[in-house]
């Protein structure tokens, strides 16, 4: 049964997605959403380590079943997308906070649509000032880009810092990032902690004085890029001339690097491919590549998403989901966004949904059994 009182109920379920260890809500957040009460699916936040007695302690309900969860939620928040069966299992008329990449999800929008839900992508945040404490892709970013240079410490076969000893000066390690978003420039800062010498890459010249406030040098390369990013910052997707090229110039760099860890994304569509077999032939034995791009299909032509492999004595790893791997500041984090979110939909105590705020507008995939996200609908318009 849904609510039969006026105290709205924020439903948190635990994620059944593999390995996926977050919790969309952390007990000390609930306490920013006064008024509202929430239902917790029992072991939610086990992965994260918050017991159900944390939260007990903050007021929340305690569920057994995911079922009473997903029955009595008038807004749920997740962190994976819903699988079919959970969209089926939302309430008809309920809201839904989550990640979503609804144009690689279909079939769930069709669902959600169908029931009428208000879904709100955790991807799709605007890129506004007053997005900024909603925005999960950056908090989640800086999660993935500290622990991937950590990943790349221990598989180096050498130190990362510069030692004078008395049996001997051992030189810094070389990392080469590529792409300067939040996770690059995470991990441009937490090379040059362990000590590395850092150089980093990005189509969009914009990015050159943040590199260089971090301590790294930014690499030019001879190739322009037409329109490098969109109105929003992100990187643009360019020709496959202007990548071909980019893999040339690209190759110099990769094979004077110890270590080499891709960030470069591009919303919706697969990562670019900056490392060519070519250029990981090239390395030394024992280099490293961290493909924080794997789960987009990698920025190096021979990662293997979700494996460690080595080709020609070259480490290649493709992680997926370093953000739940840990977990607990990850899903702090998470909470902080989800919660800064609900705080701008509720308003005394209802769900308020202004078509009219581009905030809440750029994140709404469906509303009233209507796809509102254009290139979703487009998409599902395709497919007939």
């Amino acid at each position: 049964m849904g609510n039969t009182v006026n105290t709205l109920i924020v439903g948190v379920p635990k994620e059944s997605a593999a390995d996926e260890r977050r919790v969309s809500l952390v007990p000390d957040a609930t306490s920013r959403l006064p008024g509202i009460q929430v239902i917790l699916e029992k072991g939610a936040g086990e992965g994260a380590l918050y017991s159900d007695e944390a939260y007990a302690q903050k007021g929340v309900r305690i569920a057994n079943s995911r079922q009473a969860v997903y029955a009595n939620a008038d807004i749920l928040v997740k962190v994976q997308p819903p699988t079919v069966d959970e969209a089926k299992m939302l309430r008809e008329g309920a809201a839904l906070v989550s990640f979503l990449y609804p144009v690689t999800n279909l079939e769930v929008v069709r669902i959600l649509a169908l029931r009428q839900v208000s879904a709100f992508a955790m991807d799709l945040v605007p890129r506004i000032s007053r997005a900024q404490p909603i925005d999960a892709l950056s908090s989640q970013a800086t999660i993935a880009g500290y622990k991937a240079v950590l990943l790349a410490a221990d598989l180096l076969p050498k130190l990362f810092p510069m030692l004078m000893t008395a049996a001997g000066t051992i030189p810094p390690a070389r990392v080469l990032v590529l792409g300067a978003g939040v996770a690059g420039l995470q991990a441009i800062a937490t090379a040059r902690r362990l000590g590395a010498i850092v150089e980093a890459y990005d189509i969009r010249p914009t990015v050159k004085e943040q590199v260089e406030s971090l301590g790294a040098k930014f690499v030019e390369l001879v190739v322009e890029a037409k329109d490098a990013q969109d109105a929003g910052g992100y990187a643009k997707a360019q020709t496959q001339e202007f990548y071909s090229k980019q893999q040339q110039l690209l190759t110099e760099r990769t094979r004077a690097s110890d270590v080499v860890i891709a960030t470069a994304l591009v919303p919706g569509q697969r990562a670019p491919v900056l490392i060519s077999k070519e250029a990981v032939l090239g390395m030394g034995p024992g280099s490293v590549i961290v493909d924080l791009a794997a789960e987009q299909g990698g920025n190096c032509a021979l990662t293997e998403p979700g494996k460690t492999v080595t080709r020609n004595g070259v480490i290649i790893h493709g992680p997926l989901n370093l953000p739940s791997s840990m977990a607990p500041q990850a899903s702090a984090m998470y909470s902080r966004n989800v919660t800064s979110l609900l705080q701008v939909l509720i308003k005394g105590g209802t769900l308020n949904i202004d078509l009219n705020d581009e905030l809440v507008r750029g994140m709404l995939v469906t509303r009233n059994g209507e796809v509102l996200h254009k290139a979703t609908r487009t998409a599902l318009e395709a497919m007939g």
